[in-house]
């Protein structure tokens, strides 16, 4: 620190100017004010003072960006927190406020409704009373009010009624007013009446047509209450009936089943003159306990204005009243609050929702001009190694790429040089690369080769058969065997797996295949035998599935088993003949559950007989479960349907139908597995053969 300020220019100026205030400082302090001359030192001072300040704040700066811009991590962390989080947060901020808007609106216009809706209920029972009391003429007022007061308490419990007298003149009344027996004066209570005294008297500011609405007492917190007033349909009224609803706990219960809100406190604003609303003065009575949401966040303690009438003098008040508020039974309630006082409320909230909408404008401006210069450091870089990978794929492998910053991408082109240096490996890479694959297409051919090659000429049957493997080593295989000149051994089989392996154990299945041929006659006791054979050389996951048929001409009978392979199509010769799906018992080979005991058990030989005209289609799993690009499998079902349709055509013509109908199901779709078909038609047998 002490080279920077005594050995540096800036830091020299910074001393001097500092030292040259100082002294001027103390000499105004003695002499007074300052001469012209040296209030021109004390500027020029001031001025070298700001200037070395400039410069060091310029090279800290500096010195920052080095550090802290030089990994591109960073760079880019930067352009996220201007670009994207700083706008991602004011985002946020907007939308909290909306949500904020919008459910204080909806919670208290459910409230307010809700409140009103109970008003007039109450309003409502007073009526009721006032009709009862007029049938009566007067007469059992008390028992009236009683039956009125139990009838309402089932859906309000502290529900309280009073008629109290009073005197109104109403104008375009056509009842008579009845008079009350008993004491007028006494007036009839009935309900607990524990929060207030019933009323003595009516106010002047209630008319005839009566009253309904929000009241507040204290006792000594503030509460609300329910009022309804109504007067008899006569001329001259004698007396009204009041009926007091309190939003306690009860009511409180049924406000949040029916709007989703809950009403927690009441704060009555302060009245600032004489003729203002003020609260009644209640009784110190328990209230009941109050439910409670289990909302959290800034919902559970939503703020809302209502306003509530004096009794007294009907002037208009102010209620807080903070609410809680559950946010998936407000999803289906779409209004506004009313009233002007939470109307002006909201339209402040909108203020400053626009407020910050134009915040959000100008500093995503300012943030996009941010990541753009820190994008535009990172890009330049970028085009250099882009115009360098241009010259190497051009073949210049001498073309290096100018460093000319010392960060991250620096290095990175200095890698860049030093990978164009070693591209020989990769050129070795890719060359051997290429003999992989060159010994894999050796691989497959090997494969085609073990399949069988040319037709097959043998008098009485007509055969054709297809593999199309579903990579270059597939695990298909087929067979025609010819055991004498009269007797043709068909195998179908197909390899558990893909690639090289599933195509070295085709060929140990086919040399295995044509050794027992020549021993066994039987289906059955060629797959036996097979089974135990290969069972010993598979690894614990590999399996094959097969199908071994035997067609004697000279008996005119096929006879076949299935090891768990696809079952057998056969079209019966003959007009309108019905292609049947043969699916003889039988398991896979190559599983080591026991020494061949279950396979040998499970295994069915079944036996078939010939006659002019028969088709017999063996296929593996490739082609009934060929899909489409909606996932659909072409199915046995509707190959047998195909074949039955077109089992008159010659076996190449039909091998080619088959191709195509299935190319046209599959489409565009990738194939999966290998498919592979034989086609085997019966031309002659028996005598015509001999």
């Amino acid at each position: 620190m002490r080279r920077y300020f005594l050995q540096t220019l800036p830091g020299r100026a910074i001393v001097v100017g500092l030292a040259i205030k100082l002294a001027l400082f103390l000499v105004s302090k003695v002499a007074g004010a300052l001469p012209p001359f040296l209030t021109v030192v004390d500027t020029v001072a001031g001025l070298a003072v700001a200037a070395g300040g400039a410069y060091f704040l310029f090279r800290l700066g500096v010195l920052t960006q080095r550090r802290l811009l030089w990994r591109v991590r960073r760079k880019l962390i930067l352009s996220y927190i201007f670009v994207g989080f700083v706008p991602a947060l004011l985002i946020v901020a907007f939308f909290l406020l909306c949500g904020f808007l919008l459910f204080y609106n909806f919670s208290s216009y459910l409230v307010q409704s809700r409140l009103r809706a109970m008003a007039e209920q109450a309003r409502s029972v007073a009526q009721n009373t006032v009709l009862d009391i007029q049938r009566a003429g007067g007469r059992d007022v008390a028992a009236i009010v009683e039956r009125r007061q139990a009838a309402a308490a089932e859906q309000f419990p502290d529900l309280s009624i009073a008629v109290v007298p009073a005197t109104r003149a109403c104008a375009g009344a056509s009842g008579a007013s009845a008079a009350l027996q008993g004491s007028p004066d006494a007036g009839y209570v009935a309900g607990p009446w524990a929060h207030l005294d019933p009323p003595a008297t009516i106010p002047a500011w209630i008319d005839c047509r009566g009253f309904a609405g929000l009241l507040a007492y204290t006792h000594p917190d503030a509460h609300l209450l329910l009022r309804g007033v109504a007067f008899p349909d006569s001329p001259r009224a004698r007396y009204a009936v009041v009926v007091d609803l309190l939003v306690n706990g009860a009511v409180t219960q049924q406000l949040r089943d029916e709007t989703g809100v809950e009403v927690k406190n009441i704060t009555p604003a302060p009245a600032s003159d004489a003729n203002q609303a003020r609260p009644l003065a209640g009784h110190p009575a328990p209230d009941q306990p109050r439910p409670s949401l289990s909302t959290a966040g800034f919902l559970s303690n939503v703020p809302s204005l209502m306003e509530y009438r004096d009794w007294t003098t009907g002037a208009a008040g102010i209620l807080n009243v903070t609410s809680a508020v559950s946010i998936p039974e407000l999803y289906d309630k779409i209004s506004a609050a009313e009233g002007n006082v939470g109307r002006t409320f909201g339209q402040g909230l909108l203020l400053v929702l626009f407020v910050i909408g134009a915040l959000f404008l100008i500093i995503e401006v300012i943030a996009a001009l941010a990541g753009f210069a820190l994008a535009k450091s990172i890009t330049g870089s970028v085009h250099e190694l882009f115009t360098g990978t241009e010259r190497v794929r051009q073949g210049d492998f001498t073309h290096k790429i100018a460093v000319r910053s010392d960060d991250q991408l620096g290095e990175l082109a200095g890698s860049f040089n030093q990978m164009t240096a070693s591209i020989e490996d990769l050129l070795r890479e890719a060359a051997e690369k290429k003999r992989l694959e060159e010994e894999l297409r050796i691989a497959h051919e090997i494969q085609m080769s073990l399949l069988p090659q040319g037709p097959l000429r043998m008098r009485g049957v007509s055969v054709t058969a297809l593999c199309v493997p579903a990579r270059e080593v597939g695990g298909d295989y087929y067979d025609l065997l010819p055991l004498d000149d009269h007797r043709l051994g068909v195998l179908i089989a197909d390899v558990s797996g893909k690639g090289t392996s599933a195509a070295l154990y085709m060929a140990e299945l086919k040399g295995l295949v044509l050794s027992l041929s020549r021993i066994h006659a039987s289906p059955r006791d060629l797959l036996v035998n097979a089974n135990r054979l290969i069972a010993e050389h598979l690894d614990a996951r590999s399996f094959i599935t097969m199908t071994y048929a035997v067609v004697d001409l000279q008996k005119g009978m096929m006879t076949y088993a299935r090891a768990g392979h696809t079952p057998l199509i056969y079209v019966p010769g003959g007009v309108a003949a019905h292609a049947q799906i043969l699916t003889p018992d039988g398991l896979v080979l190559g599983l080591k559950i026991d020494r061949g005991e279950l396979f040998e058990r499970l295994l069915q030989e079944e036996t078939i007989r010939l006659h002019p005209g028969d088709l017999f289609v063996f296929f593996t799993d490739g082609i009934s479960e060929a899909m489409n690009a909606r996932e659909d499998c072409f199915g046995e079902g509707r190959l047998g349907q195909l074949v039955e349709t077109h089992a008159h055509l010659p076996s190449d013509e039909l091998r080619e139908r088959v191709l195509r109908e299935i190319s046209a199901f599959v489409g565009d779709a990738p194939q999966h597995d290998d498919m592979t078909m034989i086609l085997l038609k019966v031309e002659e047998v028996a005598e015509a053969v001999a």
